[in-house]
């Protein structure tokens, strides 16, 4: 939910959730009052900065969002739910667990950090692990490698100048790839075979087996989108343009399992430098 923040989202049909709230999400996506998708991230930041900039700072919200991004394809509506507390729970606990308790108390009063936990632990104590599962995966300052392989780069969708975008919703300007869950597996899948066959078990191979094992937690026929979000107000048009991650890291894919080693190495070096130089932009903050 920071402003340079990128998203990985899984879009499940209604038929994939339970009866109660079928009926419920079938009547938000009706609503007239529901954030649109060009306003959707900065109501979701706005939201969470006033929560952490209150006295005192709240690191989840007391509710769970009632919100959620739409996609209808074929008249097939897809759902993609916020779940900011579930997401806010799991950020905080994946920060207090790795901030020394001193810096930790800078940033969160103890009593607010403690009850917060508190809260985190009666949900998951009363509900199952799939209540446990998010729908969005969020990463600041950089697109992990790992995103770019579920998908193929002619579903790439850029939009620079705003405008019309598809639907006939106002866009804003972004980069975006969706695909179905079914290529989603399958390109992940492949990916995870041929570096296993040709590089063996090294950081990316846990990076893979972690997304790939992520998608199926869903719905076979969800659908999949890499929103580069807030990244793109890093990069300008020039380099948004040229941005081809994607295709680029596809190729080298290609070339390890062809055995032309040079072509992925040179493929895999384009994605790694990119994304450096961009993320480097937050030690310059």
């Amino acid at each position: 939910m920071l402003p340079y923040a990128a998203y990985l989202r899984v879009y499940e049909p209604l038929v994939a959730f339970a009866p109660a709230e079928r009926v419920s999400w079938a009547a938000y996506a009706e609503a007239a009052d529901r954030p649109r998708r060009a306003g959707a991230l900065h109501a979701e930041h706005g939201e969470a900065m006033r929560r952490l900039l209150g006295v005192p700072p709240a690191p989840a919200p007391a509710q769970e969002s009632p919100n959620a991004y739409l996609r209808r394809v074929e008249e097939v509506l897809y759902v993609c739910p916020w779940q900011s507390r579930l997401r806010s729970w799991l950020a905080f606990s994946r920060f207090r667990g790795t901030t020394p308790p001193k810096l930790m108390e800078r940033f969160v009063p103890p009593a607010v950090a403690e009850q917060t936990a508190d809260d985190f632990d009666r949900f998951k104590r009363r509900t199952d692990s799939a209540a446990l599962r998010t729908h969005i995966r969020g990463s600041t300052w950089h697109v992990p490698t790992s995103w770019f392989v579920p998908f193929d780069g002619n579903e790439r969708w850029l939009v620079i100048d705003g405008g019309e975008g598809k639907g006939g919703t106002t866009t804003t300007r972004n980069l975006i790839y969706v695909t179905s869950m079914a290529h989603a597996r399958r390109r992940s899948a492949r990916a995870l075979q041929i570096i296993r066959r040709q590089v063996g078990e090294v950081s990316v191979t846990a990076e893979v087996e972690d997304v790939a094992r992520w998608l199926e937690e869903f719905h076979p026929h969800s659908l999949v989108e890499l929103d580069y979000g807030g990244i793109v107000n890093l990069m300008d048009d020039e380099t948004l343009q040229a941005d081809e991650s994607v295709a680029e890291l596809a190729a080298a894919l290609t070339g390890l399992e062809k055995g032309e080693e040079e072509l992925a190495f040179a493929m895999y070096q384009r994605v790694i430098l990119r994304w450096r130089s961009i993320q480097l932009l937050e030690s310059a903050n």
